[in-house]
């Protein structure tokens, strides 16, 4: 998202997004030229944040093959080399701050190492991954939504994202894996809502909001420890924990504490999170018809962080109120639940890889205290197929909802009292809905149009060009690419 760590009394963290350094015109102009020489509007189905795409099986999956020879000599010593760039120019043709159309996109690398490939190691994997992020934010720029318009908004940097290594003990039944990780590529996902664009249906808003520095997610990452365990073929358990935030000072942007993705802070608390995950179980044998697939997840986290009140300060003023200091009261560390469903509905008899599933996310941050958002849910349905002959395409219809806490609320009610005569919105919730299409347009291109509208921006902000009215709701057009290089 995303990704700003801020004071709620100031405001959403869209507000709280760096200006640019490229001028808009110059930004724009590199989207279309990027565009235009792939040969066409591109986009890729990232999961809760941008991933690498997975190792291909044949080099015709990717826009280079075999990269002259490069690839194949690799795999000979365990080594996979992924380059993958998603583009997209998203614009607002109403509400907003202003209107208008820009362009972002995002470059990621990974290189992955089988350690029994390589140097006779059963069971290692060595992974790095670095991130090349470019253009600008229409969510910052324009919108002020608390759940931004892609999931691949980020300040302009080129960074390390992951860089750990995994080893698998007792016939794969357990993996460990310590590094540099971003949580954001196991735990909390949904494979649905991965298929939209705006980022809460990939790592949802509520803990990327509430927890210190952002959360370990992209475009951001934190050391520490997960382990996976498998009991049986229906049933994993992942239990992680990191550094408790991957801001060092957990002041301003954590983006901008940390550019380049290096500093890797130790100095914080504690987040530890953990999910138990069942998926349902397939036919051993060739029943007619074959039972529908679904995998169901409940988890939760805790971070040790100290963590900023959202209404009163050290003494217990309000912040709002003119009295107060202006540094808020903090409280010894946080916690959050989350479930997750993703079940397929139908399946058309003449063509299983033609489909229709429903998913649903919800997540509480029950302490209103402590948390700028404490409810957040995604839900919606996506079809696989839904036009014949195209089986690799996907069009999905989402909906997903942030709600501000009490407190922030309260807070607003406060100023409008102080401040008799002035125009100051209460705060309450926000709701995005998103109609999407994934065209598998070539083995390596994936072009995705995309619609969001947005209903009271920003949980319900004041317009900063005009403050007598709110933040009006916005329609959102877009177009995304993604290329496996």
């Amino acid at each position: 998202m995303r990704r700003a760590t801020y004071f709620p009394q100031l405001g959403p963290p869209g507000v709280k997004k760096c200006k640019r350094r490229q001028p808009r015109a110059a930004s724009l102009g590199a989207g279309a030229a990027l565009l235009w020489a792939s040969g066409a509007w591109a986009q890729t189905t990232p999961p809760a944040a941008p991933a690498a795409p997975a190792p291909a099986t044949s080099n015709s999956t990717m826009l280079f093959g075999d990269l002259g020879g490069l690839r194949p000599f690799l795999a000979k010593y365990g080594i996979t080399l992924t380059l993958q760039e998603q583009s997209e120019v998203l614009g607002n043709v109403t509400g907003g701050t202003r209107q208008g159309f820009e362009y972002d996109g995002l470059t990621t690398a990974t290189v992955q190492m089988d350690t029994q490939a390589a140097f006779g190691w059963q069971g290692g994997q060595f992974n790095v991954s670095a991130l090349q992020i470019h253009g600008r934010d229409l969510s910052a720029d324009n919108l002020l939504t608390l759940q931004l318009a892609s999931g691949i908004e980020a300040d302009p940097a080129t960074r390390l994202w992951e860089l750990w290594y995994q080893q698998k003990f007792f016939n794969d039944k357990v993996d460990v894996r310590f590094g540099q990780m971003s949580i954001d590529q196991e735990f909390i996902i949904t494979q649905n809502g991965s298929y939209f664009i705006n980022t809460s249906f990939g790592f949802p808003q509520l803990p990327a909001t509430d927890l210190p520095g952002a959360a370990p997610q992209y475009p951001l990452s934190g050391l520490g420890v997960r382990v996976a365990a498998h009991p049986s073929d229906t049933v994993t358990i992942l239990a992680a924990v990191l550094n408790g935030s991957p801001d060092y000072r957990n002041v301003g942007s954590p983006q901008q504490q940390n550019p380049s993705g290096v500093s890797f802070p130790t100095n914080g608390g504690v987040l530890a999170i953990a999910e138990l995950q069942y998926t349902t179980p397939t036919s051993a044998g060739k029943s007619d018809p074959q039972p529908l697939p679904g995998t169901y997840k409940i988890g939760g986290w805790y971070d040790s962080e100290s963590v900023a009140d959202v209404l009163f300060d050290g003494p217990g003023l309000p912040l709002a109120n003119p009295a107060s200091e202006g540094i808020p009261l903090t409280h010894p560390g946080d916690f959050g639940l989350y479930a997750v469903a993703d079940q397929m509905i139908y399946r058309w008899s003449d063509d299983p890889d033609r489909n229709i599933s429903v998913f649903a996310r919800p997540l509480v941050a029950p302490q209103q205290d402590r948390n700028y958002l404490v409810f957040n849910l995604q839900a919606g349905v996506t079809a696989h197929g839904l036009i014949k002959g195209r089986n690799d395409d996907v069009f999905g219809v989402g909906v997903t909802y942030a709600q501000v806490s009490e407190r922030v609320t309260g807070q607003d009610q406060l100023r409008a009292t102080l401040n008799p005569g002035a125009f100051i919105p209460v705060r309450h919730n926000e709701t995005v809905v998103e109609a999407t299409y994934q065209y598998q347009a070539t083995p390596w291109l994936k072009i995705q149009p995309d619609f969001q509208f947005v209903f009271n921006p920003g949980a319900g902000i004041a317009n900063p060009n005009d403050p007598t009215e709110k933040v009006k709701d916005e329609a959102v057009l877009g177009v995304r690419a993604t290329i496996a290089f």
